[in-house]
């Protein structure tokens, strides 16, 4: 399988391209202290799936995962954050946790899925 081909993969590098996009436009002392983050976390969950699939191994791949995951939950706090904050709607903050949360969940499913045997 390609890299391209890991539909939670996409799913993590879109979301990142959409915060991104958001950040962009945020005043320096908003970019500086929250953006930053926010963005650094968002795109870390692509990031890790990608590193632990180049790895070649299934616990390198799970390792990663662990790691992908913890940045996608770090990304929520940083998404509830920048709403309290009137950094971005209520609509975008509902967005954006939906898709964290079918992220969650097929990273979850792939994590369960690593190093098993096919049939079992």
């Amino acid at each position: 399988m390609d890299l391209n081909e890991f539909k939670v993969y996409k799913m993590a590098m879109d979301i990142g391209e959409e915060v991104w996009n958001i950040v962009i436009h945020w005043d320096y002392f908003a970019k500086d202290t929250i953006g930053k983050q926010l963005v650094r976390a968002i795109d870390s969950v692509a990031a890790n799936l990608s590193e632990g699939f180049g790895r070649y191994h299934y616990r390198e791949a799970k390792h990663f995962s662990y790691y992908s995951r913890g940045s996608l939950y770090e990304s929520n706090t940083w998404i509830t954050k920048a709403c309290n904050r009137k950094l971005i709607d209520k609509d975008k903050y509902e967005h954006f946790s939906s898709s964290i949360e079918i992220i969650g969940k097929m990273l979850n499913k792939y994590i369960k899925s690593i190093g098993k045997l096919p049939n079992q």
